[in-house]
């Protein structure tokens, strides 16, 4: 395949699983999906490759366009690292496939951009696919960078779990079990433990069982897509949440540098994902229906919010209410059509 002159690659946005043949001296390819988080990214490729990770490595990192010079970063400080430059956006699920497509190692970690990762890390993920082989898909515990654990692995939510989240119903406690049993804490023990989904800021597999599993569905573009792989994977095998393996996560940084592009996605995705898990046309019709007449009371609230806590100097939640008004109106304004077809 013809290379640019600075040693980067343009590649179609999809390629056969099988391309290159897994080689003996790599046993982790890392691939890291990113747009417009230069910074970010920079600070996920230094813990990568100037911390010893106990295993031979390659990174592939696939930018979608990204308009920051985050490609031009990787290429001048990273030379190590295969870039594939995209002309578009062509999204997290394809993209990843992308990079699994080019990979050489015997493992494939899928990684977030918005991370940092302590030493041996992926010595230690690898070492428990190999103890186990019938775990498909494994995922360390997650913390923000003040140290907080976040939401490593869930329940796998339904209808009525994202119902629960809206204002509409929200007041009334109707499926409120549904959605705490969702948003429940992670495990308190150490040891490995089976989830029906983990985060999808780092999950690690076999590249066999990746190829097995049909890649990433590329029907999601930003949003929904670990849900669904998940789904597949604990149909074939184990899904394990390995808290003992812990990286940082900053948390969301595509979402709130791009909520135009972000949240009409993630609202999409969500209906792609219930469809795919077996939810009824009338169920998928109810939630959809609730969601849009929730819209208009979003804006109201969170306006509100905003205006409030702006006037009394609360500008932490000020900007939350900011955001999450910013979200709200990108929804529907360009995502509500989309989010009824999908």
């Amino acid at each position: 395949m013809p290379s640019a002159d600075d040693g980067t690659r343009s590649v179609p946005a999809t390629l056969p699983f099988g391309k290159h043949e897994c080689l003996p001296h790599v046993d982790v390819t890392v691939c890291i999906v990113n747009w417009n988080c230069r910074d970010l990214l920079k600070g996920c490729l230094r813990s990568l490759l100037h911390l010893p990770q106990g295993v031979r490595l390659e990174v592939i990192v696939v930018d979608n366009a990204s308009t920051d010079g985050a490609a031009e970063m990787v290429a001048s400080e990273f030379p190590a690292v295969q870039l594939v430059r995209n002309a578009r956006n062509a999204g997290f699920a394809r993209a990843n496939n992308q990079a699994a497509a080019l990979a050489r190692g015997r493992l494939l970690f899928f990684l977030n951009n918005d991370t940092a990762i302590p030493p041996g890390t992926l010595a230690k993920l690898a070492a428990f696919l190999d103890r186990q082989p019938a775990a498909l898909v494994v995922g360390p515990r997650l913390r923000d960078g003040a140290g907080k654990v976040q939401a490593s692995c869930r329940k796998r939510p339904t209808i009525a779990t994202f119902l629960h989240r809206t204002l509409l119903l929200r007041w009334t406690g109707l499926f409120r079990k549904r959605y705490e049993e969702y948003r429940g804490k992670n495990p308190s023990t150490l040891a490995p433990t089976d989830a029906d989904v983990l985060m999808g800021a780092a999950l690690m597999m076999r590249r066999a069982d990746f190829q097995a599993l049909g890649g990433w569905d590329e029907d999601f573009t930003f949003g929904g897509e670990d849900l669904e792989l998940c789904l597949r994977a604990n149909r074939l095998g184990r899904v394990v949440y390995l808290p003992d393996v812990e990286i940082t996560h900053y948390g969301r940084a595509s979402t709130r540098q791009h909520p135009a592009y972000a949240a009409p996605h993630i609202a999409a995705g969500f209906v792609k994902y219930f469809r795919k898990a077996g939810a009824s046309r009338l169920g998928l019709f109810f939630y959809k229906l609730v969601l849009t007449l929730d819209v208009p009371l979003q804006l109201a609230v969170r306006g509100a919010q905003f205006v409030i806590q702006s006037l009394f100097g609360r500008q932490r939640s000020a900007e939350r209410s900011r955001n999450a008004l910013g979200e709200t109106w990108s929804f529907l304004r360009r995502g509500l059509i989309a989010f009824w077809r999908s």
